[in-house]
């Protein structure tokens, strides 16, 4: 489906975020309109309605806003829109299109897509890649999860560019194209909140690589079992990257030296000891974007020259600041247990830990043992899932002191220094969303380091 595919057709767009109006614009743009529909009132909406008035959107707000979806030709269903909603399948029963602002720019993009799914390190791999090809290439973008919405630069979008998505679930669940280049990061369990079940969820992140040509390339994470599933599913040549072994083709840790190897040519990106970047599970995500960048056909020094110079991401275990030799930590966007256990593992020094947020189905016994067996010496257990994390901490024989009842920002960060000494780590890694006690982990995290800065 591309634009020209729209004209005279009743369109709906559903969800009002940043993708919402993404959408709305790039119609706008083409001359055509949409209605909008969202659960959320004008007022509850704010400045998101008065963008999408002044491009001439019409308006099914609040309750019950899904009733005459059957009215439209097609529907644009926003990331966080469940597709399985009963008033979608009933619509999409009844002939009308159930698409979404991916599809459009999968469709009509006329350059080559790099895609980088994963339940983790999304963001810091995609961002890796783009920075690379900018200095290869000069002329990249990026967008998804990360960057610009993805409309919104399409029609930029040169034949021989290169564009990096970060996709999530959400956005490869009804996706009917794949990436030239899909890289597959390692997958877990996340967003059981909004998916039925766990297969569910892996089985949106499928469509990565389910519809990849011969000519096309797939980058896969061989040290773990569920990524190393997609390689079945996908025609396209197959490599893999390891931060465990050393393989015959791909990306991998050979002692202290970052290594690509394609065929007999084996190239040293850079040494381990050479990255800013902090923590093991990086060094997957820094081979996996070596490698996506090297099939793109960019110069190995480019590749060494950005991966040594690449601090990663806000929020992304990001060191904030050092005072009276304690250190401090931002890792915000730690939403998962597993994406903490990660963090917890980055450092030897003694932890206090700042753990806990609202709950979505995650199971916390594996963070449990990791608190126990590493260098966490304080838990500063926050929000809904704070009863489970010490529960799990506790089964696992964890013995060091754990503060609870914190309301706020200001009170962690007091609790904080006041167990905290010369040589320690503070580290806010969550393992859980951040809404109740925070807007999102943006919020979370800003909030952290204001106290710190």
């Amino acid at each position: 489906m591309k634009i020209e595919d729209l004209k005279d057709k009743k369109i709906a767009i559903i969800g009002l975020g940043m993708e919402g109006l993404d959408i709305l614009s790039y119609l706008k743009k083409n001359g055509l309109q949409a209605s909008v529909f969202d659960s959320k009132t004008q007022e509850e909406l704010g400045e998101n309605f008065t963008k999408a008035e002044s491009l001439g959107a019409n308006f099914i707000l609040g309750e019950n806003y899904l009733s005459n979806l059957s009215n439209f030709n097609v529907i644009f269903r926003s990331p966080g829109v469940k597709i399985l909603l009963p008033e979608i399948a009933e619509a999409e029963k009844r002939g009308v299109l159930v698409t979404s602002s991916a599809n459009l720019f999968f469709s009509s993009c006329r350059g080559k897509i790099i895609g980088v799914t994963g339940t983790k390190g999304k963001g810091t791999t995609s961002t890796l890649i783009f920075n690379i090809l900018k200095n290869s290439f000069n002329n990249a973008f990026i967008g998804g999860n990360v960057g610009l919405p993805m409309l919104s630069f399409l029609d930029e979008v040169k034949e021989n560019d290169f564009v990096v998505l970060e996709l999530s679930s959400f956005q490869l669940q009804d996706l009917k194209t794949s990436p030239h280049i899909a890289v597959v990061l390692n997958i877990t369990s996340e967003h059981l909140d909004y998916h039925a079940t766990r297969d569910e969820y892996i089985r949106a992140k499928q469509s990565i690589v389910c519809w990849q040509k011969k000519e096309d390339f797939t980058i896969i994470n061989g040290d773990y079992y569920e990524p190393i599933k997609f390689s079945r599913l996908t025609p396209a040549k197959k490599y893999f990257f390891s931060r465990f072994r050393k393989l015959e083709e791909g990306a991998f840790i050979n002692g202290e030296n970052i290594v690509i190897k394609i065929g007999d040519a084996e190239k040293i990106i850079c040494r381990r000891q050479d990255l800013i970047l902090r923590g093991e599970h990086n060094l997957e995500n820094v081979c996996a974007a070596s490698l996506a960048a090297f099939l793109a056909g960019a110069k190995t020094e480019s590749i060494t020259e950005e991966v040594k110079k690449f601090k990663g991401l806000e929020h992304r275990l990001e060191f904030v600041d050092e005072r009276n030799g304690i250190k401090y930590y931002n890792d915000s966007f730690a939403t998962t247990p597993e994406a903490s256990i990660a963090a917890i593992r980055s450092f030897t020094e003694p932890i206090i830990l700042i753990v806990g947020g609202s709950k979505k189905g995650s199971d916390f016994s594996e963070l449990g043992k990791e608190i126990f067996s590493s260098s966490v010496k304080t838990l500063i257990l926050i929000g809904d899932t704070a009863a489970e994390i010490k529960k799990a901490s506790e089964e696992a024989s964890f013995k060091g002191k754990i503060i609870e009842g914190c309301k706020n920002m200001e009170e962690i960060f007091k609790n904080t220094e006041d167990s905290a000494k010369p040589g320690d780590i503070i580290l806010l890694s969550p393992a859980c969303a951040s809404f109740g006690m925070f807007k999102n982990y943006k919020d979370r995290g800003n909030q952290f380091k204001s106290q710190v800065l």
